[in-house]
């Protein structure tokens, strides 16, 4: 089972999930790259599952998935 935490900071390789907030919005997910910003205000460098990669700004949406607790077998 994996550790997803709302609020925790994140780091270089955690995943970010996000789900939709409309019907018909799917899930989203991509790798943390960089970690920007101070303490209090980190963004991330994201590498989403299209292989896009844009600054994501967290909000209380948002769930990291620490590197070190994803199921084995999970695709990105």
């Amino acid at each position: 089972m994996k550790e997803a935490r709302h609020n925790v900071r994140a780091g270089v390789g955690d995943v970010v999930e996000i789900h939709g907030h409309h019907v018909g919005e799917g899930r989203r997910s991509g790798e943390v790259l960089e970690v920007l910003g101070k303490p209090e205000h980190e963004h991330f460098r994201v590498r989403w599952e299209d292989e896009r990669e844009s600054l994501f700004y967290p909000s209380s949406d948002a769930i990291i998935v620490h590197a070190g607790r994803r199921s084995k077998g999970r695709k990105r």
